[in-house]
């Protein structure tokens, strides 16, 4: 079993940074954050594998940053640039031990 805790949301202006946070309570292998809009279905944001490479939808190209910290059990994710479309809750996935968890969930808004 593992446990996801995501942390960092908060109410930025748009232009502004946030880094999200993922504290997992032990080693995952695959990991991502997902966000979803008041609304709308979930979405992919950025994705992390087991060997460091990521992947990210177009909108967050550029503007947001996928890490890990394999020693801390940590997952990152640096937002830059903020736009107010980016406003949902922010979720954080990993997978590993034949399953697939999910964090709670971490709210940003991006409004002036």
């Amino acid at each position: 079993q593992v446990q996801l805790v995501e942390s960092g949301g908060g109410l930025v202006q748009p232009g502004e940074s946030l880094r999200l946070s993922c504290a997992a309570t032990r080693s995952v292998f695959n990991s991502a954050w997902y966000r979803q809009a008041p609304g709308k279905e979930r979405e992919l944001v950025a994705g992390i594998d087991s060997g460091g490479r990521t992947d990210y939808r177009d909108s967050a190209k550029g503007r947001f940053t996928i890490s890990r910290d394999n020693a801390k059990n940590m997952v990152y994710l640096q937002m830059n640039s903020l736009k107010p479309e980016d406003t949902a809750v922010y979720f954080c996935y990993a997978d590993g031990y034949n399953r697939s968890y999910w964090g709670k969930g971490t709210l940003v808004t991006v409004s002036s």
